[in-house]
């Protein structure tokens, strides 16, 4: 059996360096890092001691949490945040806090079903970037502290890579190039890196799934597979407080380890945390008539059953108890004895229902995606340490063998540690595409066309004559295209400009269709199954030199321009560029 360091490689870069892994989840964030020698194989570390956690030894998670004054300012984080003596003075000077901001990033695709319940509010005048680097900026001082604090000369060691601190920053499958637009925005503003290419460039992304994928190498997880790769795929569900991220793979090659996408990863709103919303509204219900009906009560009661119920529940059979309150609160109307409120284990698990039906059916998707190949499931994240949704996938997922298993290790740091793995190792070699990529292009207007004569009012006449129909869809890629990392997509156009002072500002769209695998003709701009991606901009100016008048047929001036899109799809981190030959016959 391969043992995971087996799989590790030494680093191969010139220098001493530091790579740091900000795992900011829906509910509770994490951090891990690598000192990197060259020449050495990288060891991961985590940092397990925060402020707030001084009485708890070892505990790598921090509650996704803050608390702002009224002026907007932050003043406490993590577990300090929810210590008794800050919700205390938050209570009396009239803080705000801020959670769940996460999920204010999402993709406007994905939608988000909160049962008539919202988030709270953000503090005044702040957007979610700007909360979302304040968190970043608070992870990356504790990280620096405790670095400084751990190890021999640490104080010496920061000084030496702090200059070029490589960052890795986790999202969710589903999230896209905005996205990581908006988290190196955070970075930047959180002061991890300055306002600069090179700055930028600093900071990496992967997806939660991949991550979780890494980290089941790290600890062994994967061990039996490795040892007997086959065709047989496997799907990695990263069960997190916001979203389910499940990815398939398959082994390539043991040596090095070398995975493939086998299906196009999936990402839904399942996590723990609406199931937390769900009890908070079905005890909003159940308590409306008694003294404990209060917000304030209700709150409470809900944290306990986060704390203790929601974590421990494992039978539907069984009577389940929320322990909130003393002995001497009772209100037997409602169930409430001896400080603890009874509820049937059917409660309990119509709680958990919409999201372990919704972790079965993504599962079953991804399936189907891969054509049968996939015989496991493995099972990690913060969620994944639930009885009964573990329970309930191993009986729904019976009947199709496959095989679920989750680690002993701790998982809940999984997507932290995966990503230092992500760097330093790169397993996956290839990934599926999730959409279908393309670019508007001019069609020919065809008079014998309905489709054509429909849109005959949008009739565009380029200058050399011909009429064009706007807003033609040209597919880059399609969906469910495997793409290895080394893969770039090429494709030429041409443009006809009337002003060569229109090449300075020289600008294309790159569109995502999300609609299913049919390749549309059009772009309908206001469709939600349409966005665009990306816009690549480039100064094409020094084209005007050597660009040749033409004359149309109205007699009209005009430039025939050409140049190439160039896309990389297969990077965990979409890149686009737009090339043209210079006038010395250099590809630009």
């Amino acid at each position: 059996m391969k043992s995971p360091s087996d799989t590790r490689k030494p680093y191969g870069g010139p220098v001493r360096s530091l790579v740091i892994a900000l795992d900011v989840g829906t509910t509770f964030s994490g951090v891990s890092y690598a000192i990197l020698e060259p020449g050495f194989i990288p060891k991961i570390h985590g940092v397990t001691r925060f402020p707030g956690q001084e009485h708890v030894a070892g505990n790598s998670k921090i509650p996704s949490v803050l608390w702002y004054d009224r002026h907007g300012k932050m003043v406490a984080a993590g577990a300090e945040a929810e210590t008794a003596t800050i919700v205390s003075q938050a209570e009396e000077e009239g803080w705000i806090k801020a959670e769940l901001f996460k999920l204010r990033l999402r993709p406007r695709t994905m939608k988000l079903s909160m049962n008539g319940m919202r988030l709270s509010p953000l503090p005044q005048g702040m957007s979610a970037v700007e909360v979302f680097g304040d968190f970043l900026r608070y992870l990356f001082h504790c990280t620096r502290n405790f670095i400084i604090d751990t190890h021999a000369n640490g104080a010496s060691l920061w000084s030496m890579v702090e200059k070029n601190l490589q960052f890795v920053l986790s999202h969710p499958n589903g999230w896209e190039g905005a996205q990581q637009t908006k988290m190196r925005r955070a970075a930047v503003y959180g002061r991890l890196v300055p306002d600069t290419n090179e700055g930028k460039a600093r900071i990496w992304f992967v997806t939660e799934g991949e991550a979780s994928l890494h980290a089941c190498v790290l600890n062994g997880l994967a061990a039996d597979v490795l040892s007997n790769p086959s065709n047989h795929g496997f799907i990695v569900a990263d069960a997190g407080g916001g979203t389910l991220d499940i990815s398939s793979y398959a082994i390539r090659g043991t040596s090095p380890l070398v995975m493939e996408e086998i299906a196009p990863p999936d990402c839904i709103f399942a996590g723990s945390v609406f199931v937390s919303r769900r009890a908070r509204q079905f005890l909003e219900e159940k308590l409306k008539n008694s003294k404990y009906g209060t917000d304030d009560a209700l709150d409470h009661i809900a944290r306990k059953f986060d704390e203790t119920t929601k974590r421990l529940f494992r039978d539907e059979r069984d009577m389940q108890f929320i322990p909130f309150g003393s002995p001497l609160d009772k209100d037997p109307t409602v169930g409430i004895r001896g400080g603890q409120l009874k509820l049937t284990g059917a409660e309990v698990a119509d709680l958990f229902e919409p999201s372990v039906q919704a972790a079965v059916d993504a599962i079953k998707g991804q399936i189907e995606a891969s054509q049968g190949m996939i015989k496991s499931v493995w099972l990690v994240g913060g969620f994944a340490a639930s009885p009964w949704l573990f329970s309930q996938l191993l009986d729904r997922l019976a009947p199709f063998k496959i095989v679920v298993s989750r680690p002993d290790a701790q998982t809940s740091k999984a997507v932290a540690d995966g990503a230092i793995g992500f760097y330093c190792d790169h397993h996956v070699s290839a990934r599926m595409a999730r959409f279908m990529y393309g670019v508007e292009f001019l069609r020919e207007y065809d008079p014998k066309d309905r489709e054509h004569v429909k849109r005959k009012g949008r009739l565009c006449e380029l200058p050399s004559g011909p009429k064009l129909l706007p807003d033609a869809f040209d597919c880059i890629l399609a969906r469910g295209v495997k793409v290895k990392e080394s893969t770039v997509f090429t494709r030429k156009y041409c443009t006809e400009l009337t002003s060569l002072t229109l090449l300075s500002v020289f600008e294309v769209e790159i569109w995502c269709y999300r609609g299913g695998n049919d390749v549309p003709k059009w772009i309908l701009r206001q469709h939600e199954d349409y966005s665009t991606l990306c816009i690549v901009r480039a100064d094409l100016s020094p084209l005007a030199s050597s660009a040749q008048p033409k004359h149309g047929p109205s007699g009209k001036t005009y430039w025939k321009i050409v140049f190439s899109v160039e896309i990389h799809f297969g990077l965990t981190e979409f890149k686009a560029r737009i090339k043209w030959t210079g006038t010395d016959g250099q590809v630009k």
